[in-house]
Formats: C-alpha cells, sequence, structure tokens
C-alpha cells in the first residue's frame, strides 16, 4: 500500500453505542456507522463493521459495515439467504487500480472454489478491469438481492452483477472461509452474535 497523506493512524474505536434506535450505531477511525440503512426498499439493520487493515504495520485501508434485514452470525446462512444484504466500504487510505483488482482477484479465487463454485472467466475479467483506484474518503456499496449484485461509487450507479452466483462470490470476498482479513470477518459478524448470544 502507499503511504497516504493525512492518514489517521488513531486506534479504531466503536463510539455513540446507540443499539436501542439512535441514528449512529458506532464511529470506527473517523467513520459513521449508521446503525440502519434503506435498500432496496427495506430497512436493513447492522449487523456489524470494522477496520481493514493491511501488512504488519497494520495500515488502516477501510471501514466496512455490512447490513442485513434479520441478525445473522453464521456466515454461510448470510452467503445463501435470498434476503437483501448491503455491505458498505469506506476508504481512509489511497489504494491503487492495480493493488484493488489484486485484491478482488485473490479473494475470488480463494472463495470460489470447484466444483461448488465455478465463475465464467470472461465476467470475473470484464470486472476486474472496471474497478477503479480509490482514494481516502471515497466510499463504494455493494447492494445484494435476487437479482444478483448493484454496486454503487460515491452513491452514483457503477455496475451490476446478474449473475447471482458471481454476487455470492463477491460477499464471500468478506465472509467466505478464506477472506482477505479474517478479523475483518468476525467484526461483521460481531454484533449479531452478541444479539443472538453466541
Amino acid at each position: 500500500m502507499r503511504n497516504g497523506r493525512g492518514l489517521s493512524l488513531a486506534v479504531a474505536a466503536f463510539a455513540c453505542a446507540l443499539w436501542g434506535g439512535g441514528a449512529v450505531a458506532a464511529a470506527i477511525d473517523g467513520v459513521t456507522v449508521p446503525e440502519t440503512v434503506q435498500a432496496d426498499g427495506k430497512t436493513l439493520r447492522l449487523n456489524g463493521a470494522g477496520l481493514r487493515t493491511f501488512s504488519i504495520f497494520r495500515v488502516h485501508v477501510y471501514v466496512a459495515a455490512l447490513y442485513l434485514e434479520h441478525p445473522a452470525s453464521d456466515p454461510n446462512a448470510i452467503l445463501n439467504s435470498p434476503e437483501t444484504k448491503l455491505v458498505k466500504v469506506n476508504f481512509v487510505h489511497d489504494v491503487s487500480a492495480e493493488q484493488a483488482r489484486q485484491s478482488w482477484q485473490d479473494g475470488l479465487t480463494n472463495n470460489c472454489r470447484p466444483p461448488s463454485c465455478v465463475l465464467d472467466t470472461n465476467e470475473v475479467a470484464t470486472f476486474l478491469a472496471r474497478v477503479p483506484a480509490m482514494r481516502a474518503g471515497e466510499r463504494f456499496t455493494l447492494l445484494f438481492d435476487q437479482r444478483g449484485a448493484e454496486i454503487d461509487l460515491d452513491d452514483h450507479p457503477f455496475g451490476f452483477v446478474p449473475d447471482r452466483g458471481f454476487a455470492e462470490a463477491i460477499l464471500a470476498t468478506f465472509l467466505g472461509p478464506e477472506p482477505g482479513s479474517p478479523e475483518l470477518k468476525q467484526e461483521l459478524l460481531a454484533r449479531s452474535a452478541q444479539q443472538t448470544g453466541q
């Protein structure tokens, strides 16, 4: 990762813990994480949120939050659920297009393995070719429903993945057996686990 100016090295901390219905559920590395979001005509609740770090120096890269219709702590159940799911990613560090594409490629390769998961190589190539560089302060959202996955960049439509299998593989880069960050995976599931007593 490149060294970005203005990178906050403050320890990520959950604050404003308004679990009972406040508009803000947490603040992580300066990024506000809402309690609920409206998507696909539904109200989705925060399932968990955390900080993605990189290298032994734990460089802060982005804050991710997972929203679901119903809390769930089983990653396989989430991946296989037909319900609407949303992942919000807020970057706190610059990432080049090459770095971002390699990260997606690694995530798809590690979490989508034949024979249970097979992707069209042309679809993957098209997807990777469109992955842009991300700058600190930029954000993207991944909306998953029965149609596939809709991707927005800074609240503007960026692309749509009509293949549900490919959409599930994209979500698996966060929640699959070999995510880019096992620590972040657990944080995306942590709040629901607390709510369900697991």
